[in-house]
């Protein structure tokens, strides 16, 4: 892929999969990859908010870049997440993800000592030189503190190898809306937050989405309904999918309830997450089997069958 080129569409934040012990399930990762595809998705991502790359050693990075990239072959768009607290740090993820075969690199602005304007503007343009990978900003100001307004975007833009900016900043649309007016003509706007607002977005000028993983199958036809202005059926498929949205995004259990909905599904073999990340509370679990029966999602075919059996108990 050419580094200017960017993944646009529906571009999933893969989960990475734990057996019960807590180590990396890589029959389970592979199974999740295949999902995906068969699901529709225009690329992968890893190492994102959804994915607990917080949690991922750096060896656990290279394995999961690996198997991804062997799954998904060479012509599937693959972004990997760059969530280094320093320059230092987030350069040498960058250059770990691209010698592993990512082609995009997500790259969360430094948040621990929170980074003035030039310090912003610096970081990102030190890290899109570091590789061929092209770059998205990732405008994330509830997880990391740190504000980056649509004039400052405009000014990244003019980077050379910045693409992109995933944009999670609330309201989504109306950031997206100032952004798209004021960046460079063909710079990417992608939504994030669980496509949350995704009709929205998309009336606003966003170009794809990044949500959790366990609903790329359900959430395909709301955006090939956009693409062909079917707007009132996008409506109509997208607010059935809320409940299960907004349970993605539960505070400490979103990738409990990402992992338990694709367990059930038959897609990975066990829903265990990694410190801090929470287990499901009986609370949230009860919701999720009220969203699940509403929505009656399909186990998908020769996926893990020992789990499929299961169905969505």
């Amino acid at each position: 892929m050419s580094p200017t080129h960017t993944p646009t569409g529906l571009v999933p934040i893969l989960a990475t999969p734990f057996d019960d012990t807590g180590a990396l399930d890589l029959p389970s990762l592979r199974s999740l990859v295949e999902f995906q595809l068969a699901a529709g998705a225009d690329g992968l991502a890893v190492f994102g908010m959804a994915s607990e790359g917080f949690a991922l050693t750096t060896a656990e990075r290279r394995t999961v870049l690996f198997e991804v990239r062997s799954v998904a072959g060479p012509h599937v768009p693959l972004i990997a997440g760059v969530n280094g607290t320093g320059t230092a740090v987030a350069v040498e993820q960058a250059r770990l993800a691209a010698d592993g075969g990512a082609d995009q690199l997500m790259v969360l602005p430094p948040f621990l000592v929170k980074p003035n304007p030039r310090q912003v503007i610096d970081f990102y343009a030190a890290v899109a030189s570091a590789t061929d990978a092209s770059v998205m900003v990732q405008d994330a100001p509830g997880v990391t503190g740190v504000t980056i307004d649509a004039a400052a975007i405009a000014v990244l833009a003019t980077v050379p190898g910045i693409t992109s900016v995933k944009v999670e900043a609330p309201p989504t649309p109306v950031k997206m809306a100032a952004v798209a007016a004021a960046a460079r003509p063909g710079f990417a706007v992608l939504g994030g937050l669980n496509a949350a607002a995704l009709c929205e977005e998309y009336d606003n000028g966003s170009v794809g989405t990044m949500p959790a993983c366990e609903f790329t199958d359900l959430l395909r036809p709301v955006l090939d309904d956009l693409a062909a202005g079917r707007q009132q059926a996008a409506r109509a498929a997208f607010t059935r999918l809320l409940p299960l949205i907004h349970l993605g995004m539960r505070p400490g259990q979103a990738w409990a309830v990402h992992k338990e909905v694709l367990r059930r599904r038959g897609v990975i073999a066990s829903a265990a997450v990694r410190l801090p990340a929470q287990e499901l509370d009986p609370l949230t679990a009860r919701a999720l089997d009220a969203v699940l029966a509403d929505l009656e999602p399909v186990p998908p075919a020769g996926l893990l069958p020992s789990a499929r059996r299961g169905g969505l108990r």
